[in-house]
């Protein structure tokens, strides 16, 4: 674990200073944002992260700062999580605000932590308005939509439009700003958070409870609620598989990005889009973002990215032992507490050369 966290650390100082990407730098607010009280506007600039339209927005919003803090933690679990059997896992976003060719160049890693972030931070607010923790918000309103005879609206629904009004607001700042790279790079990431959050509207679901005699369910009270955050990021990551590597082009007064292959269809609306491709993670490279997967457990019975030979790269793999401790046969005793014994169990392990 040293060693690894050596290397990250010699990744973020060999390219940081070259090559910052503000456009997630907020990521970095997980480092020391949970401390700050969030109650005067001097907190804002005790961060590092924030270009300066985040940080008047900070100012006029204070109270948004907490749900932005938590947003960078689950943006950060998340794509560790979604990623964990693949050979690239998400692991260089922990040197936020800094970072490593993975995340600072426009690749497919990139379009999917542009657009996870960008999710997240408005899932994050919507779910704060529903909860009362936001002065400025509340309740989503009851949906337009006639209810059916067998249920009603009301209930508390995500407010799914103040999240992506104040959402989109912070996370595009950066992008709209020249100084944060190349136009072609800012049009990609753009694109990116776009279908993120939409992403999240279709995320946006039917949540009833029941009433009634007996639990009969006579009469359903529903709102709009979201699903969960991982959720929504394996429907990212569908499209990460799936992405479209695209080139800028001048098309009338306006640059945009069509795709390097099929020039001739737009880049649709719903697909992730980059401008780098990406190395095959097997190695260390500093110069390339990659990790590699020495070290890395594998699955040897598996048929996927987690399997020994896709994750270990055809370098095969160490195998070893692992005792767990659990607790076991648990009983019930009346009244009111568990007993269980401890067992031993012996598991097998494998790792990539």
């Amino acid at each position: 674990m040293t060693a690894y966290r050596n290397f990250l650390l010699f990744f973020v100082m060999s390219w940081s200073a070259i090559y910052p990407c503000t456009g997630i730098s907020w990521l970095g607010l997980t480092a020391n944002g949970s401390s700050v009280g969030w109650n005067q506007t001097h907190h804002c600039k005790l961060l590092d992260g924030l270009v300066p339209d985040q940080l008047q927005l900070c100012k006029r919003n204070l109270e948004l700062m907490h749900s932005i803090v938590h947003a960078a933690k689950l943006t950060k679990s998340a794509c560790q999580s979604t990623f964990s059997d693949m050979r690239w896992n998400c692991s260089s976003i922990e040197s936020a605000p800094h970072f490593t060719p993975d995340l600072a160049k426009g690749t497919r890693e990139a379009a999917f932590v542009f657009s996870l972030a960008a999710a997240v931070v408005s899932h994050a607010i919507a779910r704060a308005c529903a909860s009362g923790e936001l002065p400025s918000c509340s309740c989503a309103p009851a949906p337009s939509e006639q209810a059916a005879p067998d249920f009603r609206w009301g209930g508390c629904g995500d407010n799914v439009r103040y999240g992506l009004q104040m959402g989109s607001a912070f996370s595009d700042a950066p992008m709209r700003n020249r100084r944060s790279g190349p136009q072609a790079f800012r049009l990609m990431q753009l694109h990116n958070t776009a279908v993120g959050r939409q992403a999240l509207m279709d995320a946006l679901e039917m949540k009833c409870k029941c009433h009634g005699v007996s639990g009969s369910c006579s009469v359903k009270t529903c709102w709009k609620g979201l699903q969960d955050i991982n959720s929504i990021s394996a429907d990212l990551k569908s499209k990460y598989l799936s992405a479209t590597k695209v080139i800028p082009r001048q098309i009338g007064t306006r640059r945009q990005l069509v795709p390097r292959e099929m020039e001739v269809r737009p880049v649709g609306e719903n697909e992730l889009v980059y401008l780098v491709s990406s190395p095959d993670y097997c190695s260390q490279s500093a110069k390339q973002g990659s990790f590699g997967t020495t070290d890395r457990q594998c699955n040897k019975t598996a048929t996927g990215s987690e399997s020994c030979g896709l994750m270990c790269c055809g370098r095969g793999y160490n195998a070893y032992t692992e005792v767990l401790v659990e607790r076991c046969q648990c009983k019930y005793h009346w009244c009111c507490y568990v007993s269980c014994k401890t067992c031993h169990r012996t598991v097998e392990r494998y790792v990539c050369k």
